[in-house]
């Protein structure tokens, strides 16, 4: 609600006042007899408009104005005196008065002058606050202004005060975990650390025991107590990047968190409660996942209670040379290029590419354009240049994500020879088939598990099913 603060050391000429400007809609009143009682309400009362007398003992109106634009320059001050001269109206427009106002005044005048100095003050604290919002954004270093970008922060400032589970989806580059960290940095869990996790990076084995932590001898080389990152992570917020590569087996026990808000440690049977706001996210298209029997339903219905798209670079052309000029910036006072500048040519050149990396390729153009660049200029060139090593940089990735796929399905096949054999060699018995592979009985039923492998007393009877 708008409020207006009435001052002036005649009791009876405040009353007027207020009583003059009640037509006025949706706004709060604040009385004050003296420019000191004023002073001390504008900071508890916080008004958008101070209607004040120019001559009053003590503190006048023209020192009563300076003391206010010290403080708050948002604040409109409409100076009333029945002595005014044109030197002291001209004097007190110097100062930062909104208005000023002789003795006697007309009352549409008055109440037509107050509601344009309300307009002016809510319009600069909005921008203020805008201002204000968007530095905050950059500290984090989330940078736009375009429409679809301020949407979604809106979104992101909304659900960061629930403790929902969220889910982000977007493309390669966009800056999930960057929405992710600002989820939690404006949240109630802020004061403590996220915990993040690359679901992607790491074997299923080695992501459970991290996720879970493990007691001592839960397994060969569990030579000590290790806690999980579900426990690190108890009255916080834990990142799950990449959750769209999660195995099926991991995926179960996820869901378990979800819904029980426990855990249990490899190797214990004791559960801990755990209180962890999971947010998650991924570049894959989880339906059809589920659909292909690679992504559990039940578990994408439990974290999809917020959903946040993160929309592509493309999608975001206004942003494009906000953030280039941001990245320029950061990295010519990093390696000491300050003074350099995008020519003309080099802003349409930015324009017009399709950033299919998004953000991170625009920033890794702009990065190696500073360290290449020849002159004071970056030019189209020098961009260009950048662009095509980030297509083999890409081309580069993309072959080493086949290289590890590979690899792993060798693995995994190498694997799954062996302990078929090692089944067979021992007639299926478990203890024994653990011992000769050097392995905890609890850590080879895993692994049974892990590749469809199901044990009996007749060797002829053990699956081999993949």
């Amino acid at each position: 609600m708008p409020r207006i603060l009435l001052v002036d050391d005649e009791p009876q000429m405040v009353h007027l006042l207020e009583r003059l400007l009640s037509p006025l809609r949706g706004v709060e009143f604040e009385r004050a007899y003296s420019g000191e009682e004023a002073l001390r309400k504008v900071s508890r009362f916080l008004p958008e408009v101070v209607v004040a007398d120019i001559r009053m003992p003590g503190m006048d109106g023209l020192e009563l104005l300076r003391k206010i634009r010290e403080r708050d320059h948002t604040i409109s001050v409409i100076l009333i005196t029945g002595y005014g001269t044109i030197e002291m109206a001209v004097k007190a427009m110097k100062e930062g008065a909104y208005d000023f106002l002789p003795k006697p005044f007309d009352k549409d005048h008055l109440r037509h002058l107050v509601e344009r100095a309300l307009e002016r003050s809510l319009l600069l604290r909005e921008n203020l606050r805008l201002k204000r919002r968007h530095e905050w954004w950059e500290s984090l270093g989330l940078i736009g202004d375009s429409p679809i970008f301020r949407e979604l922060m809106c979104l992101v400032e909304r659900v960061a005060r629930t403790d929902a589970t969220v889910l982000i989806l977007g493309e390669s580059g966009t800056g999930k975990e960057l929405i992710a960290r600002a989820i939690h940095h404006l949240s109630e869990r802020s004061s403590r650390q996220m915990v993040t996790v690359n679901c992607a990076a790491l074997p299923e084995s080695i992501l459970e025991s991290e996720l879970f932590g493990y007691v001592k001898g839960a397994f060969t080389g569990a030579d000590k107590t290790k806690e999980g990152l579900f426990l690190k992570a108890h009255r916080s917020t834990i990142f799950l990047d990449e959750i769209g590569d999660m195995p099926l087996s991991l995926q179960v026990k996820i869901l378990r968190v979800l819904e029980e808000r426990e855990i249990r440690p490899l190797g214990s049977t004791e559960v801990k409660q755990v209180d962890v706001r999971v947010i998650a996210s991924t570049n894959q298209d989880l339906e059809a996942k589920m659909a292909a029997g690679q992504f559990r339903e039940d578990l994408f219905y439990r974290l999809n209670e917020v959903v946040l798209w993160v929309p592509p670079l493309r999608e975001r052309g206004e942003d494009i040379l906000l953030l280039a000029r941001h990245f320029l910036q950061q990295y010519a006072e990093r390696y000491s290029r300050e003074g350099l500048q995008f020519s003309p040519e080099a802003l349409e050149f930015l324009m017009r590419q399709p950033w299919k990396g998004n953000v991170r390729e625009l920033k890794n153009t702009i990065k190696r354009a500073v360290l290449l660049a020849p002159g004071k200029e970056i030019t189209p060139e020098d961009l260009r240049v950048s662009v095509l090593e980030g297509r083999d940089f890409e081309a580069e990735t993309t072959f080493l994500n086949s290289y590890h796929k590979a690899r792993k399905e060798a693995l995994d096949r190498f694997a799954r020879e062996y302990l078929k054999k090692l089944l067979r060699s021992t007639g299926g018995n478990i203890s024994q088939a653990a011992r000769l592979a050097g392995l905890k009985r609890q850590s080879l039923q895993r692994m049974l598990r892990r590749y469809g492998l199901q044990p009996s007393d007749s060797p002829q009877k053990i699956s081999t099913e993949s």
